[in-house]
């Protein structure tokens, strides 16, 4: 997988432009667990969530329109993401998505949404869950299912992609007890295996290797403590 930024990387500095090259052969190339989209999605959320929105982001979204993403499918990402990685990051990769679309002429926006159900009262998260954060505090329930609701009529990327995005930024963030939990059972119920959802994680080691360490240890756990089998 050549990735846009290599060249540049090699005019700052040949020796990283080499590590760099190497680490991403290991990532990309050989994980076949995941598909290169699912891939391109990943590096973006870690762009946003990490703020690295220079270089990085610019590249990984050149790759992203090369192999077929949307400027409509970008900006769901940055929607569903929100609410992980914070509204003002979230807000800044737009903007920053924007200029690169203008600065490439690339295609913008069709003006795709879904409805956002600011005002209902039902959520899709597990019911177990929701109690167990309005045990913790009501009004930040309410939040959480507002969160929620806004998201449920997304329909440009799949649940596994949008389940993989959230372990994605719980790795970053290193919450990896609660939200991960939920996240690598909607992962898991959306048909990702075992080995997918431990493909994610080692994805991650390319935007910190000692975070993906310890996030390994927490999936581990989780599958031991439920019974998992992963080969």
């Amino acid at each position: 997988m050549h990735v846009p930024s290599d060249t540049q990387a090699k005019a700052l500095d040949p020796v990283f432009a080499e590590m760099s090259a190497a680490t991403d052969h290991k990532l990309w190339d050989e994980i076949p667990e995941l598909s290169t989209r699912e891939k391109i999605l990943l590096s973006l959320v870690a762009d946003v969530c990490q703020q690295t929105l220079g270089l990085p982001f610019e590249s990984h979204v050149t790759m992203a329109r090369e192999h077929g993403l949307s400027a409509d499918d970008l900006r769901e990402l940055l929607r569903f993401i929100s609410y992980d990685s914070g509204y003002p990051a979230a807000l800044a990769a737009l903007a920053r998505l924007a200029d690169i679309e203008r600065e490439k002429g690339l295609t913008g926006p069709t003006g795709h949404g879904h409805e956002v159900n600011a005002d209902g009262v039902e959520s899709p998260i597990p019911a177990r869950t929701r109690q167990a954060v309005r045990n913790l505090d009501a009004p930040f329930a309410d939040y959480m299912d507002l969160q929620s609701r806004m998201r449920a009529g997304m329909s440009l990327l799949s649940v596994r992609e949008r389940a993989f995005a959230t372990m994605t930024v719980d790795v970053l963030f290193q919450t990896l007890d609660e939200s991960f939990r939920v996240h690598v059972t909607r992962a898991l119920s959306a048909g990702a295996t075992p080995d997918d959802a431990r493909a994610v994680v080692r994805f991650s080691a390319r935007f910190g290797l000692t975070k993906a360490w310890r996030a390994l240890r927490a999936l581990n756990a989780l599958f031991t403590e439920t019974g998992t089998v992963f080969s």
